[in-house]
């Protein structure tokens, strides 16, 4: 009987949301679905998990898969896998997640597929290239089990209201293997919705001629409220906003209700991130900038006056 696995990624906070995500695509490829949970709260993380499909849950609450970098739970992964031989293992693209992914393919010698955007089968994948207008189907070969990358927001999380069996992971970890540690972990203050699960996102870029106009975009993100702000590649690379803003192709990707595209001219690398969006809003002063193309309301203007002017207009309906 096929089996697949999800690598399920632990945080201080609990579950990454995009196991969610996976396992609900799991369960579409094979009966047997299976997750791998590595770090402290990992046996508690199994009801969640079974609940969107994972019938058993190997966990190991081990606190060195959380302090150390990737190689524990790498090797983990693999004495898993050579002990229960799945026949594909389904990672989120995230910087943990694909460290982990690789040292497991050096170590098994399988196919490992990244930045995928759908599993079709057990031996074949998808991809989007040139911002997303063309379609890619890969074959996987080689070896089970098949390694597979995917794109956060790939897939909805649906539940299945099902329940797992946790199996304890009890392995010894080697003392080379925990001397790359965490000596800090910092997290950024936020407010508001975070940019994945916001049901608004408003984005800026250079059209905004200066980082200090950014504060235009977080009060427009009040005015709307349960409204998130992003960023493009080239404003966070010029320091603007942190990297926790960007949208794109070496960003996140978000599918909001709507996306308020704010002096973005539409790069393909940007497109990528967001063309998911229910409802697309362009902003801009160049009437023939690309994001056009894609937007289902397009306003040709000076962002630095049509956004205080839109934010007006909030507050007036509002009030």
């Amino acid at each position: 009987m096929p089996k697949v696995w999800v690598y399920t990624e632990m945080s201080p906070g609990g579950v990454h949301p995009s196991a969610f995500e996976l396992l609900t695509k799991a369960r579409s490829l094979a009966d047997a679905v299976e997750a791998v949970a590595l770090g402290p709260g990992a046996s508690d993380a199994a009801a969640a998990l079974g609940e969107y499909g994972a019938r058993t849950v190997f966990a190991g609450d081990d606190p060195a898969y959380d302090e150390c970098l990737a190689q524990p739970a790498a090797h983990a992964l693999v004495r898993l896998i050579e002990e229960h031989r799945p026949d594909m293992v389904l990672f989120a693209t995230t910087y943990e997640s694909r460290d982990v992914a690789g040292r497991v393919q050096a170590r098994t010698g399988s196919t490992l597929m990244s930045n995928a955007t759908d599993v079709l089968a057990l031996d074949r994948a998808q991809t989007q290239i040139f911002g997303g207008s063309t379609l890619v189907d890969v074959e996987l070969a080689g070896p089970a089990p098949k390694l597979v990358l995917i794109r956060p927001k790939s897939f909805p999380a649906e539940p299945s209201g099902g329940t797992a069996e946790v199996v304890p992971v009890e392995l010894e970890i080697p003392d080379e293997l925990t001397r790359a540690r965490r000596v800090e972990r910092h997290v950024e203050a936020a407010s508001g919705p975070k940019l994945e699960e916001a049901k608004v996102v408003i984005a800026g870029g250079r059209g905004l001629q200066d980082p200090a106009n950014f504060a235009l975009l977080d009060e427009l993100a009040s005015a709307i409220g349960d409204a998130a702000v992003g960023a493009t590649r080239a404003v966070v690379d010029a320091g603007w906003v942190p990297y926790s803003h960007q949208v794109g192709q070496t960003g996140k990707t978000v599918k909001p209700d709507v996306y308020i595209a704010v002096g973005i001219s539409g790069a393909t690398q940007h497109i990528v991130g967001m063309k998911g969006a229910k409802r697309i809003v362009a902003i801009n002063k160049d009437p023939d900038a690309p994001i056009f193309k894609l937007a289902d309301l397009g306003v040709v203007g000076d962002a630095l006056k049509v956004v205080p002017q839109l934010i007006e207009e909030l507050k007036a309906r509002r009030s």
